[in-house]
């Protein structure tokens, strides 16, 4: 096939012929690198759906002799960021001889556990389920791919007509069934019977194709998508609207993200009566065009057809009663009129567990809703960290396309109850999900830190990032922020500028952080600044900007991290970043001084009135943090060398010199503080940890 420049208009050619050529004829790089440039595609196949493979001929270690290898994907991966580490090498002739003592479908299971048996590579990841279904076929290269339009060409009433429509003889069709070997058999008597055809559609699954090279395989991908999705395009037409046209309209857009940081900390805690949640929001074009139609109540509650979308999503959404420009300022009026909608579904979900579990099924999961739809607002999702959540709203978004199409050409069919439940609570769906790994202390959570564009309130944000928290980085500093923000992997951090002293800056932060991740567990005041005076040397200024930054940006952050904790329900942390000098008199220093020891006994009196909605506030006291902290490099380090008759160059060594320890303290200490009072000292609250290498006049007993 020429390699030129190919212009689609439902997908994206992304094969790049200059970095194809430097592969030179390594077909392994070859193979992984289609899988990134089809996963990169959100049309073509979600995160961590679809599967790809490729053939090569290798020497048997113990034979020496030519075997031909199946690379493919291994179990849990994505292709889209597939990587050497993450396939599996498998003897193709050991695979094929599996059917001499295959057993029919009740074996299926234990067929997955021979896979183990055709391993050529010993650094292969654990082979998927859907390794048969690229053994039993001949191609070098195959694409096993979850497209949006095939999906639905997939899940239409009639879908084996469908498919003969579009493509005529040159595609198969192979009715639903459970992903295993039999699937495989399947394919392969497919082929058999229809020799010469480019690929095959899998009944409310997805698409088989290939080639003999990678981007053989890649363009007939490719071309097959899109002759599938010219068809929808043309069948929408041809009907002039889509789900039943528009029932209600949206609202503007920033009132949108209004009602969504007003709703999602509600949200987030009746989602998390089981296990606590992070949540993400979505209000695409594509979104809102199914939430406002009048099709929304019909579609919804039939459950998505593909199992890579219903694994992610739950079989349905919840669909919330609020009309769309309903006053949500009243939380606790609000909360009354959702609770009973999160029961009904609870109840539901459970109902539908008792129906189809088998003696051998799981216990029965969380049975809050993943996906929840506001019409006329958006969809929220909710899982157990940003990355899940985010992918699942991405594959609800996949279920949405899925539906469109499937309406346009006939009609949309989902997969029946006991199907999609034998897939959610299949034995090896429930052996994948046990080797997860542990999660990390603070995952679920979300810390909000203030000053996080630098010095102690960044190494803070990396200390609770690290240990699994998400992590909204404030500072007046938006330059900081971009590139603080820039050191975490994605799903990790979310940054806003926010001037602590001004309480609209202080709203605005926090309604990102909800919108961004459902709400907020920690909040660390770290934000500040130092001026070291004489008394008659300090100003009117000098005095307001401190209390201002310190105590002031301290007591609006508790009241509305208070507020937005007691919609969650969840309990909170909140930190106040003091000083050592908040309890020792020294010289020059009377402002600071000041307005440390009052956010000291601020913390104490926050303690005693949270406590009762679980909110824990504690103190964390650094003391000399010359080296990476932010405020030693301004007029701070000159006024402190002044009143200690020392140069600014001696303050680390001198300030090392009078701890008990005689140790020099870094932001990373202060963090491992904080990480201590969130992490670890979950019934400590009113407390002071100081962070100081030891200073006795500071001892708080």
């Amino acid at each position: 096939m020429e390699k030129t420049i190919q212009k689609f208009k439902y997908v994206d050619y992304l094969w790049d012929e200059q970095k194809a050529t430097s592969l030179g004829d390594d077909q392994v790089a070859l193979f992984l690198y289609r899988s990134n440039i089809l996963g990169a595609d959100l049309r073509i196949t979600n995160y961590g759906g679809g599967n790809t493979s490729c053939r090569t001929v290798e020497k048997d270690p113990l034979t020496n002799e030519d075997v031909e290898v199946m690379w493919i994907k291994g179990s849990g991966g994505d292709i889209g960021t597939l990587n050497r580490a993450g396939i599996a090498g498998i003897y193709t002739g050991r695979l094929r001889d599996l059917k001499n003592v295959y057993g029919g479908l009740e074996d299926e299971d234990r067929m997955v556990g021979l896979f183990n048996h055709c391993i050529y590579d010993l650094d292969s990841k654990a082979p998927s389920i859907d390794t048969p279904l690229h053994g039993l076929l001949p191609f070098a290269h195959i694409d096993h791919l979850h497209p949006d339009a095939l999906i639905a060409v997939a899940a239409a009433k009639d879908s084996q007509q469908v498919t003969k429509e579009i493509w005529g003889e040159s595609m198969g069709w192979v009715p639903w069934q459970r992903p295993g070997f039999d699937l495989g058999l399947q394919i392969e008597k497919c082929l058999v019977d229809n020799p010469g055809i480019r690929g095959i559609v899998l009944g409310s699954h997805g698409l088989f194709t290939w080639g003999d090279t990678s981007y053989d395989c890649y363009m007939n991908s490719l071309e097959v998508i899109e002759m599938a999705s010219e068809f929808i395009e043309t069948k929408i037409k041809e009907k002039g609207s889509v789900f039943g046209g528009q029932k209600i309209n949206s609202v503007p857009k920033e009132k949108r993200l209004d009602k969504a940081a007003q709703l999602m900390p509600l949200l987030r805690g009746l989602c998390s009566s089981e296990n606590r949640m992070i949540g993400h929001f979505s209000d695409t074009d594509v979104v809102l065009e199914f939430i406002n139609s009048n099709d929304l109540t019909r579609l919804a509650p039939m459950g998505t057809s593909c199992p890579d979308h219903f694994l992610r999503t739950k079989i349905q959404p919840l669909v919330l009663t609020l009309g769309e420009n309903e006053d949500l300022s009243d939380s606790d009026a609000i909360f009354k009129k959702l609770e009973p909608a999160f029961e009904a579904y609870r109840q539901e979900y459970a109902d539908y567990y008792n129906t189809c579990k088998k003696d051998n099924s799981p216990a029965m999961r969380d049975a809050n809703p993943v996906i929840i739809i506001y019409p006329g607002v958006g969809m929220f999702s909710f899982a157990k960290n940003k990355q899940t959540t985010r992918v699942a709203n991405e594959f609800y978004i996949n279920a949405i396309n899925v539906m469109r199409g499937a309406e346009a050409i006939t009609s949309y069919t989902s997969l029946p109850r006991q199907e999609a439940f034998d897939i959610e609570y299949w034995l090896l769906e429930e052996a994948k999900l046990s080797r997860m790994p542990k999660e990390q202390p603070l995952s679920r959570k979300v810390a909000f830190i203030t000053g996080a564009g630098g010095g102690i309130g960044k190494a803070i944000a990396d200390k609770l990032a690290a240990e699994g928290a998400n992590v909204v980085l404030t500072d007046i500093n938006e330059q900081s922020l971009i590139e603080a923000n820039a050191t975490y992997k994605r799903d990790v951090a979310t940054y806003v500028t926010c001037d602590v002293t001004d309480t609209i800056s202080i709203a605005a932060a926090f309604k990102k952080a909800c919108v961004t991740f459902g709400g907020v567990d920690i909040i660390v005041h770290s934000a500040g600044l130092a001026i070291s005076k004489p008394l008659e040397d300090t100003t009117d200024h000098d005095w307001n900007i401190l209390q201002n930054i310190l105590v002031k940006g301290q007591f609006d952050l508790a009241k509305q991290a208070a507020a937005t904790m007691r919609k969650q329900g969840l309990g909170g942390n909140y930190i106040a970043i003091a000083s050592k000098n908040g309890l020792v008199a020294g010289p020059n220093n009377v402002a600071y001084g000041t307005a440390k020891a009052a956010q000291q006994h601020m913390v104490r009196l926050l303690a005693a009135e949270l406590g009762k909605d679980k909110i824990r506030v504690n103190t964390v006291n650094p003391d000399g943090v010359i080296i990476g902290s932010k405020i030693w490099e301004g007029d701070w380090a000159a006024g402190r060398a002044k009143a200690n008759g020392i140069t600014v160059d001696e303050l680390p060594a001198f300030y090392a010199k009078r701890n008990l320890l005689n140790e020099i303290i870094t932001p990373e200490d202060i963090a491992n503080g904080v990480f201590t009072l969130v992490g670890i000292l979950d019934k400590s609250t009113g407390n002071i940890i100081n962070v100081d290498g030891g200073m006795a006049n500071a001892f708080v007993r």
